[in-house]
């Protein structure tokens, strides 16, 4: 079961960061030359009715759907999963290490933070998009968003937000008291990150602390408390991670960004981005180091742990801020599919 919960760790690390830089890079460089979008359907080659071609992407499900519900769905971004991924990994790491030498992970307990995972990140991204709804009127990537599109009003984003909400609460409900009031005290960190963005260069650190919680919560949900010298550093170790990849994430808004007032880390570190990434990279391993010693993990921990390094390694060697966007990120982009980690997957933001 070591190996297991290693493999896992390198496994999330590498696919969820790939993905996150591949799909980035594909929609700047399809802007960037003036492609149209892809559709998820295209006309038959001969006569006849047009039919549409079966498609179990996420986009494709979306798109499927009722057309008044599309924007409710587009807002909570169940078109672009990558972010839910980002946020169901963490409570996946601490759910494994919690779980007793030999045996598997808690099955129910994976899928109630799954289910919470897509309600919290809905909940998050409509919060956000609430809060920057006349920015995101100003910004290419974001002008298509429901609520700045007008698609759907305030007043019934914040209808949307209450019913994903009480969901989300549904679903605290089945732990611990211990982890009820965790979960709700991060309540406070969805609300007030989409503003962090506003006032410090550092708002990717605030998208580290709510996008990690989870770190905390699923050892807490099988333990019934933390363990401060295991959950902590798996804590940090996530929120270095988090630095990593929205940082580069960030880059491509940064000149819309600068125009509008907006901060974030791609512009305070500027062409120094790839030595500040080394050091969070270092400071994420040191942590992942000091889990694996506390909670007493072996060799196959240690070797997807070295895994782990070579890849952020590698993967900071692409990052060049000084490149053209497009081109930048097509090194990352092109890298990745020749390292032939994970399937594309849609662009998708906090």
């Amino acid at each position: 079961m070591l190996g297991v919960r290693g493999a896992g760790l390198a496994w999330g690390l590498r696919v969820m960061t790939q993905a996150w830089l591949r799909n980035s890079g594909a929609r700047a460089l399809a802007r960037a030359a003036g492609t149209p979008r892809a559709r998820h359907w295209q006309p038959s080659a001969g006569p006849g009715p047009r039919r549409r071609r079966l498609s179990l992407s996420a986009a494709a499900v979306v798109n499927s759907a009722p057309r008044p519900l599309q924007p409710y769905l587009r807002l909570m971004r169940l078109d672009k999963p990558i972010g839910t991924w980002l946020l169901y990994l963490p409570c996946t790491w601490s759910i494994g290490l919690a779980a007793e030498p030999g045996c598997f992970p808690d099955w129910y307990m994976l899928s109630l933070f799954g289910t919470g995972a897509v309600l919290m990140r809905g909940a998050g991204c409509t919060i956000n998009d609430m809060w920057d709804r006349d920015y995101d009127k100003k910004v290419v990537r974001t002008a298509n968003r429901p609520i700045a599109a007008g698609d759907i009003s305030i007043f019934q984003s914040f209808i949307f937000l209450g019913g994903q909400l009480t969901l989300a609460l549904g679903v605290l409900l089945c732990l611990n008291y211990y982890s009820i009031a965790l979960g709700a005290a991060s309540l406070l960190l969805v609300i007030t990150y989409p503003l962090m963005k506003r006032i410090t260069y550092w708002p990717q650190l605030a998208l580290g602390l709510t996008f990690n919680w989870g770190a905390l919560l699923g050892w807490s949900a099988i333990k019934g408390s933390c363990d401060p010298s295991v959950c902590l550093p798996l804590y940090f170790s996530g929120i270095m991670w988090t630095l990593i990849y929205d940082t580069i994430y960030a880059h491509q808004d940064k000149s819309d960004d600068a125009l509008i007032g907006l901060k974030s880390t791609a512009l305070r570190f500027h062409e120094n981005t790839k030595w500040w990434l080394s050091g969070f990279g270092v400071a994420m391993l040191g942590a992942l180091s000091l889990v694996g010693v506390n909670s007493a993990q072996t060799v196959p921990y240690y070797t997807a742990l070295a895994a782990v390094g070579a890849h952020l390694a590698h993967q900071a060697t692409l990052t060049c801020p000084a490149l053209p966007l497009p081109l930048s990120w097509k090194l990352v982009h092109d890298e990745g599919l020749a390292s032939g980690a994970g399937r594309p997957v849609h662009e998708s933001s906090p």
